[in-house]
C-alpha cells in the first residue's frame, strides 16, 4: 500500500519551507497540491502552491465525492482530491499531504494508517515573529489578521496528541534531517524491511527520537507559552 504522510502545523510554523525542502531530497515522493477557495497571494501561481478555484466550482467536487479531506478555513475552502493518491499509487510512490488539523482529521479515519506528523514553532513569540515577517512580504499587515492566525495556532497546537510524529522547528537543517528520516524509515517498514546498514540503524533512531511518546516531555514550555497568551 502506498505509504501517505500527513503535514499540520500552525500558520508561520515553516511548514511550507520544510515540504519544499523535503521535496527535493526524497524520491519516489509525490506532493498532493490541495484546492482552494482563497485568492493567491504574493508569488503564487495556479498548481504549484494551490489549485485555485471558484466557491461554486469547489461545492460541485464536494457534491461528486471528488475528496479526500476538505475544510473550511478562515472563510475559504481548502480542500485533497482522491486522483492525488490514485495517481501516486498507480505510480508506486509515497503521497505528502500539507493539511491543517481538521482535512488531517478527516484523513485519519479514511486511511487510518496514514503518518501524521505536526509541526510546532519553539514558541508562541517566534510564530509571533514569523506571522509578522510573512505578513510584511506579502504586505499584508492587518493586525486583526495576525491575531487570528496566533488564536488559531493555540487551538490547533492542542490537537498535538494526535500524530504520531512532532517536529519542534527551530533549526530548519535539523528538522529537514527528521522529516526526511521519518518518511524514509516508515518507508522501510511499509516494504516489510528492517533496518540493515549503520546508516538506515541512524536514520531510524533519528525518526523514533520525533515520536509522541518521546518528544512529550520537551513540550511543556512550548504549549505554556501559548496557554499564558491566552490566560
Amino acid at each position: 500500500m502506498t505509504p501517505v504522510f500527513i503535514i499540520s502545523a500552525p500558520s508561520g510554523s515553516g511548514k511550507s519551507t520544510l515540504v519544499n525542502a523535503i521535496r527535493t531530497n526524497v524520491d519516489r515522493l509525490e506532493f498532493s497540491v490541495s484546492y482552494t477557495t482563497r485568492m493567491p497571494r504574493g508569488s503564487e501561481e495556479n498548481g504549484r502552491e494551490y489549485y485555485y478555484t471558484s466557491r461554486e466550482v469547489f461545492e460541485r467536487m464536494i457534491e461528486r465525492g471528488e475528496f479526500l479531506e476538505y475544510a473550511d478555513v478562515f472563510g475559504n475552502y481548502y480542500g485533497t482530491a482522491k486522483r492525488f493518491l490514485q495517481d501516486a499509487t498507480g505510480r508506486g510512490h509515497d503521497l505528502l499531504l500539507d493539511i491543517d488539523v481538521q482535512g488531517a482529521g478527516q484523513i485519519q479515519k479514511n486511511l487510518p494508517d496514514a503518518v501524521s506528523i505536526f509541526i510546532l514553532p519553539p514558541n508562541r513569540q517566534e510564530l509571533e515573529k514569523r506571522l509578522r515577517r510573512r505578513s510584511s512580504a506579502e504586505r499584508m499587515t492587518d493586525e486583526a489578521v495576525i491575531q487570528r492566525r496566533l488564536e488559531t495556532a493555540t487551538r490547533e497546537i492542542e490537537k498535538y496528541e494526535e500524530y504520531d510524529y512532532i517536529l519542534v522547528n527551530d533549526q530548519l537543517s535539523d528538522s529537514i534531517d527528521a522529516l526526511k528520516a521519518i518518511i524514509l524509515s516508515e518507508r522501510l517498514k511499509a516494504e516489510g524491511r528492517k533496518p540493515s546498514r549503520s546508516d538506515e540503524e541512524q536514520m531510524t533512531k533519528l525518526a523514533e527520537s520525533r515520536r509522541l511518546e518521546n518528544v512529550r516531555p520537551i513540550l511543556g514550555p512550548i504549549l505554556e507559552s501559548f496557554r499564558r497568551a491566552t490566560a
